[in-house]
């Protein structure tokens, strides 16, 4: 009897309303799709490595706002460039959310549509920024998101690879700004972190690499790639969840199934086929670039701590798909940098770009040739020279195409 009596009060319980502490529930008519990039350079150990990620090629439309009081000293310097989020929301009728996403040990370099608070007055005071000890934030405070918009969004006549992501059946969101209202197909945003990535890439002996899984959670899915001038070659290595050491790919690959192969992982991740595609079509010329590189699936609970996002009310489902790219400085890609150098081949030199200064570190780090090491300083001081040169002339001329480094003689 009593049994039975505890039963009943317990059935009651279940029915009495909510107190003020229970979440608000999720919004049905609401689903949240994400996707970006992960980028890293391993050094001399196979480790992500601290490089100078803005010194690029930087394409994105003048109407993207930037972070205020961008001339930091050497650059903003990381382990991590987050590149190109989007936030895609899904709904069945018109409704306003609001969304911040956080920063662990990072700070944010652009995004669109406004949003406020991008930094601390700490953060604008002090130019020079210790990433580590960094947490930004940024917060749309009222977005509406219309599944039956007209879609009349910003556009510039130069190219960029930012218009692609607005390719999908997503709603379109409008925010309110000091300018006028904002219209796009997504939130964009990007910036630049001081984190460890989850994963380590070590050459070995033979073109073999030693690939490790640095965190709890398994890995997905992981394609090595290679480029050297117009041949490419990859490898599907499939779940990563500890360690193993694998072999480069042949070099006789086409780009077209690469890219037919990593649609389908992104699918089966959790994207819709229209958002696989936009990503594709906004990151292949760079994820298949000269030289060699690690393309995975970063491990959602690594997501979720490094990039902590809040959307309210929180929609039905929030999917979040980011790929990892580390790029591998292997025996094949010193060669090539050494060689440039030494020939005064700038045309090469350049396909390296902003990898370049890392690239000549990591192989200082490794070389026991006191006289080539000499050398190798020589040339990255060349790249340093370069790199401070633009950066001294202004952020704004980030966005153009930065010219492969003057060759200064260490004799």
């Amino acid at each position: 009897m009593k049994s039975h009596l505890l039963l009943v009060l317990a059935s009651l319980f279940c029915f009495l309303p909510a107190g003020r502490s229970q979440e608000p529930p999720a919004d049905s008519s609401l689903s949240v799709h994400e996707w970006g990039t992960f980028t890293s350079i391993a050094g001399a150990k196979g480790e992500a490595v601290v490089w100078s990620p803005q010194a690029e090629r930087d394409d994105l439309p003048g109407f993207v706002e930037h972070l205020r009081n961008n001339q930091f000293k050497g650059g903003l310097q990381g382990t991590i460039r987050m590149e190109t989020p989007v936030l895609y929301f899904y709904a069945t009728h018109p409704t306003t959310v609001s969304v911040q996403v956080s920063f662990a040990k990072g700070l944010l370099t652009e995004w669109y549509p406004h949003a406020s608070a991008p930094l601390t007055p700490r953060q604008v005071s002090e130019p020079i920024l210790d990433l580590n000890a960094t947490n930004g934030q940024l917060l749309w405070k009222s977005i509406l998101v219309d599944p039956t918009g007209t879609e009349h969004f910003p556009k510039e006549s130069a190219a960029s690879r930012y218009y692609a992501a607005r390719e999908t059946s997503a709603s379109l969101v409008a925010v309110n700004s000091p300018t006028g209202p904002q219209r796009e197909k997504f939130l964009f945003y990007r910036g630049v972190f001081s984190f460890e990535v989850p994963v380590i890439a070590l050459p070995q002996n033979n073109r073999r690499i030693l690939v490790s899984n640095r965190t709890q959670s398994p890995i997905q899915q992981a394609i090595l790639f290679e480029r050297r001038g117009t041949r490419v070659g990859y490898r599907i290595l499939g779940s990563v969840q500890h360690s193993s050491v694998v072999d480069a790919p042949d070099l006789d690959a086409d780009l077209a199934s690469l890219a037919h192969d990593l649609e389908e992982t992104l699918i089966a991740n959790g994207l819709y086929p229209d958002e696989a595609h936009a990503m594709l079509q906004t990151w292949n010329d760079s994820w298949f670039e000269e030289g060699t590189r690690l393309l995975y699936i970063v491990p959602r609970q690594f997501v979720d701590r490094v990039l902590p996002l809040t959307i309210a009310p929180a929609p039905a489902n929030t999917t979040r798909v980011f790929v990892g790219r580390l790029e591998i400085v292997t025996p094949a890609t010193e060669n090539a940098v050494e060689t440039a150098f030494s020939s005064g081949d700038r045309s090469t030199l350049a396909k390296y770009g902003r990898f370049l200064a890392p690239i000549l570190q990591t192989m200082i780090a490794r070389s026991h040739d006191h006289a080539r090491t000499r050398q190798l300083n020589g040339y990255l001081n060349s790249v340093y020279t370069e790199l401070s040169a633009l950066l001294k002339s202004g952020p704004q001329n980030l966005t153009q195409s930065r010219p492969a480094p003057t060759i200064i003689s260490s004799q």
